[in-house]
């Protein structure tokens, strides 16, 4: 970077106007003090803090200020641009527990500018394997690391590799599957606006080591941003003799393309993934063979996620040696979660393989807002399960997490209070995987759908305990001859929520109580006589004229009539309706 400085901005909501407002303000600044030849704002993706504001990190001498205000600019370009001095006020706390590698560059480097990634020693791990020249050496060193792919399932990636290189064919292919369809998780997108060039770099070793000459990008359309870094990304690859024809003057050709993904969740397993690059519907295919020996057009295939191709150059780099000493025994490296929820401070974060939900939740997370007791940790999306509380101080790998009734999925970590419904949690994820399937097998499609309605039904009191029979059967038959990931692990929420929680379901079945009071169906409507005010909005907005009563006598809801849709609970200006439990 030399002398240039670098002003880094990134707002932790979703409000990208403000982003943009404070780039600009800082631009304003720098040109009216003539700095702007030596300082240049650019907007980060991901620089690992979130909840606090507008956060502004300063390269190359790594100061990191949070809650940034307006007042607060001049302050900045005085101390820091001017002086290299740190304004502590603002000044962030030194985070730890988190060992940043698939997100190492992300905040730290210019995501638009190839210079920066090169300067951070990017596309030496390319250069060593083509000075290498050894196809076997390159996946014995992925295999030391015991590096394993991190899109939810876990397969060895050394594995995956050996087999699509160990056929015997002329056309092979690598895909990274950006497909990232779980609810909450933003793991993905924050690589590929953050840093796309160690995707890029670890898709180009993976495809020599295969023996591939083309490979696929596989990016969801509703990644705008995403799209537009990765597309440059790649022309400046080329510029560099980096991806194309002879790369880096070796025999070594290699070419990536980007395909879009529609946004449809069963697109995220392989086999869907790749009918739909092929122009075809997306839906599944029963295996074997899997698509290492017939994957695209025929060909063998190597698909890994986004977090595991950003692994591969840092191992060439250091060696599998070096990953392998992180970790469990057999779950080695780190972690990329997308901490949501119930937390003080929701966040991308990074950890390492074995670290306790007790201290991502606390340590990291900052805990549960409000003092509200914490309930559970759901993580895996929709097919993935909860975790309840007790089981916090479970050092978390793929093993344990199976043990648990979960998986560890792409990375979503989803925190729970006492506020949230296990019934709910479990028909909000079953009804996401019904809308999303594919419909192509029965247990899906069918079972899926009958497990929603009975859901439905509990959430509404009209359960029996015959309900919760019908969903563990049905369970264990989605599972067993589903087609598909989707539909074999859909069931995932309901099981685990009825192996932890059945309370709840008792309590919703035999009491007709929801005791988080979520379950809207299951809610009372009163008018509160001491604070009525006799006003009769509450009458007037009734679609089902349940509330009767005058000014005189005053109002009354009568609860036959009454349909639960609260809204004589949002017009009452005095707090006068009570929403409850019966």
């Amino acid at each position: 970077m030399g002398k240039l400085k670098k002003i880094i901005l990134v707002k932790d909501t979703a409000n990208n106007k403000e982003t943009v407002r404070f780039a600009e303000l800082f631009n304003s600044a720098l040109r009216d003090r003539a700095l702007d030849e030596q300082a240049q704002v650019v907007r980060a993706a991901d620089i690992n803090i979130y909840n606090q504001g507008v956060v502004v990190r300063i390269m190359p001498s790594d100061i990191t200020y949070v809650n940034v205000n307006e007042k607060d600019i001049d302050m900045i370009i005085r101390k820091s641009i001017k002086n290299n001095d740190i304004v502590k006020e603002i000044l962030a706390k030194p985070e730890d527990k988190q060992i940043r590698i698939v997100l190492r560059n992300c905040g730290n480097v210019d995501p638009e500018n190839i210079e920066d990634y090169l300067a951070a020693d990017g596309y030496l791990g390319l250069k060593k394997v083509l000075e290498l020249d050894d196809r076997d050496k390159v996946i014995e060193e992925i295999k030391k690391s015991g590096l394993r792919g991190r899109g939810g399932g876990g397969f060895p990636t050394w594995m995956k590799w050996n087999f699509a290189k160990e056929q015997d064919n002329e056309t092979k292919f690598i895909i990274c599957n950006a497909d990232e369809g779980d609810p909450g998780a933003y793991m993905d997108r924050s690589v590929l606006e953050g840093d796309p060039h160690t995707v890029v770099e670890g898709m180009i070793i993976a495809g020599f080591a295969i023996g591939a000459k083309k490979g696929y990008f596989y990016i969801r359309a509703e990644y705008p941003l995403a799209i537009l870094r990765v597309n440059l990304a790649l022309s400046q690859a080329r510029e560099k003799g980096l991806l194309g024809q002879n790369i880096l003057g070796t025999d070594f050709s290699f070419e990536l393309e980007i395909r879009l993904g529609a946004g449809a969740f069963v697109c995220g397993e392989e086999t869907a993934l790749i009918a739909s690059i092929e122009g075809k519907r997306g839906c599944p295919v029963p295996r074997p063979p899997y698509p290492s020996v017939i994957g695209l057009w025929g060909k063998p295939t190597v698909i890994n996620n986004v977090e595991t191709l950003s692994s591969v150059a840092p191992i060439i780099c250091k060696g599998g040696d070096w990953l392998a000493k992180i970790g469990t025994e057999k779950s080695k490296g780190t972690k990329v979660f997308a901490l949501t929820g119930k937390i003080a401070n929701s966040s991308l974060i990074e950890v390492p393989m074995g670290i306790t939900f007790r201290e991502i939740v606390y340590d990291i997370g900052g805990g549960v807002p409000d003092n509200k007791n914490i309930k559970a940790v759901q993580t895996g999306g929709p097919s993935g399960g909860v975790i309840p509380e007790k089981f916090f101080d479970t050092p978390i790998d793929y093993e344990n997490l199976q043990n648990l009734g979960s998986i560890m999925g792409s990375g979503g970590m989803i925190v729970m209070d006492e506020d949230d419904c296990m019934v709910d949690i479990a028909k909000f994820y079953l009804k996401f995987c019904v809308d999303e399937s594919c419909g192509k097998c029965a247990p899906c499609r069918i079972g899926g759908k009958q497990m929603l309605d009975l859901l439905t039904e509990i959430s509404e009191g009209k359960g029996t305990q015959e309900h919760i029979e019908k969903l563990k059967t049905i369970s264990h038959t989605m599972q067993k001859a589903s087609l598909c990931g989707l539909g074999q692990t859909a069931p995932n929420p309901v099981m685990s929520t009825l192996k932890y929680f059945e309370n709840e379901y008792i309590d919703h079945i035999e009491h007709k109580k929801c005791t988080a009071g979520k379950c809207e169906s299951l809610y009372e409507y009163k008018v509160i006589e001491e604070k009525c005010r006799r006003c009769g909005l509450c009458k007037r907005n009734c679609p089902v004229d349940a509330i009767v009563g005058d000014k005189d006598e005053g109002y009354k809801i009568i609860q036959e009539k009454c349909i639960k849709c609260g809204k004589c609970y949002e017009v009452c200006k005095f707090e006068a309706i009570s929403r409850g439990n019966n």
